[in-house]
């Protein structure tokens, strides 16, 4: 099955909206356009997939504004910025906020459509990861609160004997213990097991 990808385009302006929409659809990719913010937020599910343009300053809710509402609200839909002149420090604070990038009106056609493929790329991304964090708090949920006790020590790198000894236990019972949450977790090796539970390293690139 084909999940549908929409490109949805928010900006007040009826001609650049119809223009962008053309664009879009000359590489076959759905479209959708809203004439405000308002219009957007009302119609928008966030199982949807795509990626959002939004012109930077409309009246009522701006782009930016918009932005902020999504990702305060929990959608982590990726979102390109059109700005017109003048409009780059606030541009600015949309990349900081988590926009993919702004694009200066008027913009070139490849550049934008450049763009919204590399947004539809991440949309993706973001996407996989959030199932893969619920497929590992499942996995967690599994767990009992002991197992998670041990699975604690054994990702901080305890030996089996040291955590033995921390939780008043038999080491047998420590390493009976480590092959449920083995099981459980789905970890084919300790490093599996460390990599699904402690956070990723920002020092790793």
């Amino acid at each position: 099955m084909t999940l549908e990808i929409t490109v949805f385009v928010v900006d007040d302006d009826q001609a650049v909206r119809d223009s962008l929409a053309l664009l879009v659809q000359s590489v076959g990719l759905e479209v959708e356009t809203f004439a405000s913010a308002k219009d957007f937020l009302d119609a928008y599910r966030p199982d949807r997939r795509g990626c959002l343009i939004t012109d930077i300053r409309m009246p009522g809710m701006s782009g930016l504004e918009l932005q902020e509402q999504l990702y305060s609200d929990g959608y982590h839909i990726p979102v390109i910025v059109l700005t017109g002149f003048g409009d780059v420090p606030a541009a600015v604070r949309a990349l900081k906020g988590g926009a993919v990038d702004f694009v200066e009106k008027p913009f070139n056609p490849q550049a934008l459509l450049d763009l919204v493929q590399q947004a539809i790329v991440l949309d993706a991304e973001i996407r996989e990861q959030a199932a893969h964090q619920a497929r590992l708090a499942e996995r967690m949920a599994l767990l009992t609160p002991r197992e998670q006790e041990v699975m604690a020590l054994v990702v901080a790198g305890k030996a089996n004997k040291v955590i033995a000894i921390d939780l008043s236990i038999s080491e047998r019972t420590v390493e009976l213990h480590r092959a449920r949450i083995m099981k459980k977790m789905r970890a084919r090796s300790l490093a599996q097991l460390m990599r699904m539970v402690l956070p990723p390293s920002h020092d790793m690139a």
